[in-house]
């Protein structure tokens, strides 16, 4: 097994395993490479640092990162936990406009639509645009399910 940072086009940096260099190259030959947060596909390796053993004739106390003790884990689920609450609170008074979102959030900034808080999907393309029209987006830091996909 090995282990690859990868980037995706929106700028989310994550860590994915792979069976070989080859099998990560043959999934991301047929589209199977995805950014767990937002879902694009447009994904590349991210520059990593080399992992370099000590020489043979030093000796090395190897201790667990803080993120990994028990503890590090406790407070990183419960950030994560905390994080998706109140991304849910939030969504609570959001309208969902899916792939419609860059459309309607144009309409709102130009008093077409009723202003209102909305969330959907937009390529990185289409965001950049609405950035440079001026118009305030923002990435959700949690994957949205649409509604009424869920039994």
């Amino acid at each position: 097994m090995i282990v690859f940072d990868l980037v995706c086009g929106g700028g989310h940096v994550f860590e994915a395993w792979f069976g070989s260099t080859a099998d990560y190259e043959g999934q991301q030959a047929r589209g199977l490479v995805a950014c767990p947060m937002c879902g694009s596909e447009e994904v590349d390796k991210a520059p990593m640092t080399p992992r370099l053993g000590a020489k043979g004739n030093q000796r090395v106390e190897r201790r667990a990162p803080a993120a990994m003790t028990n503890n590090g884990m406790v407070a990183m689920k419960e950030m994560l936990r905390a994080m998706a609450a109140a991304q849910a609170k939030a969504l609570e008074s959001s309208d969902y406009v899916g792939s419609r979102f860059a459309d309607e959030a144009r309409a709102i900034h130009l008093g077409e639509s009723k202003a209102r808080s909305i969330h959907g999907q937009a390529t990185a393309d289409d965001a950049r645009a609405l950035v440079d029209e001026g118009i305030e987006v923002a990435p959700l830091p949690f994957p949205v399910r649409p509604p009424g996909v869920d039994n």
